[in-house]
């Protein structure tokens, strides 16, 4: 099939491309690297990329009319910044609708969209089931959830998936590469009072396969393991595989952008697709520090506010 892929140069996007690409199907990216790395979608036969932004409506139109994608994964996104409001409505906003008239233009058969979990806002229940109210209040969750109403609102075939933190190869935000990073380099860490689900990137791959075939449900799923783990049970699983043993690390509350607990209901997902997480958490940790053994840690981002000093 031909699939573009917005923001292919990301963690998500890379690996769906290194994963895809084998199995014949033609790949188009665009990416403005902001926070996706060159390198990892270099000239290769099947894959094509157009550096730009998807902000920029005549970029975007191009790639469509050029390329023809049969199928849209919309991984893209503004999160770097989380002051930087205009830019999260620049990429977030406007370029989900630049994205989802253009896939209406030239009549691309499925739109499937990448959504945060942080969409629920604070949940009224755990696990979260994907019919909870959406009540983000955050630039990136509120743009987030903004784009992806504009998807759903567009009149293509629209899939759009609220993911767990999808553990990885390039994985580049969170607790694991940050506390890999500080540990492996003697610096202190602190643990946020919260939990999340994690969900190992075989995993995720494996839903994929399923959500491009053409007879694949659309609508708004849930992809996750359905269970939470606290940030210092990560702290202490990296411990250990450093081989520090046990470390008496600060817990904190959670920041006022945070949210305590984020696990996700995917009953519907199971009943709709077929799928259900398989690695456990413990195995999800390790085999992601097992790939920082092998190719480092690049930069750290973060979609939350730095903890102000006190």
């Amino acid at each position: 099939m031909r699939i573009l892929i917005t923001g292919g140069a990301g963690c998500l996007g890379s690996n769906l491309i290194e994963h895809w690409l084998p199995q014949g199907h033609e790949i188009f990216v665009i990416d403005n690297f902001a926070t996706g790395k060159r390198e990892v979608v270099p000239k290769v036969q099947g894959l094509t990329v157009r550096e730009g932004s998807i902000a920029e409506e005549s970029v975007v139109n191009e790639c469509f009319a050029a390329f023809k994608p049969e199928i849209v994964v919309h991984s893209a996104a503004a999160y770097k910044d989380p002051e930087n409001w205009f830019e999260d409505t620049r990429t977030n906003i406007t370029g989900s609708i630049h994205v989802a008239k253009a896939a209406k233009a030239i009549g691309v058969t499925r739109l499937i969209n990448f959504q945060t979990a942080l969409c629920y806002g604070r949940p009224q229940k755990l696990p979260i089931p994907a019919s909870h109210p959406t009540a983000p209040f955050t630039s990136y969750g509120i743009t987030k959830t903004a784009g992806e109403q504009f998807m759903l609102l567009s009149g293509v075939p629209t899939l759009t998936l609220r993911i767990a933190n999808v553990t990885g190869p390039r994985l580049a935000i969170g607790p694991i590469p940050t506390f890999y990073k500080r540990l492996k380099a003697g610096q202190n860490c602190f643990c946020s009072d919260t939990a999340r689900d994690f969900l190992d990137m075989s995993d995720f791959l494996a839903f994929m396969d399923l959500a491009i075939k053409a007879d694949a449900p659309v609508g708004t799923f849930n992809i996750a393991s359905g269970e939470a783990y606290s940030i210092k049970e990560i702290f202490d699983l990296v411990a250990e595989y450093l081989g520090l043993g046990h470390i008496d690390v600060p817990i904190v509350p959670p920041a006022a952008d945070d949210v305590a607990v984020v696990s996700l209901d995917a009953s519907d997902t199971l009943r709709a697709f077929g799928w259900q997480a398989k690695v456990s958490f413990a195995d999800t940790i390790r085999r992601q520090l097992q790939w920082y053994d092998q190719y480092g840690i690049s930069d750290v981002y973060s979609h939350l506010k730095a903890p102000t000093a006190k």
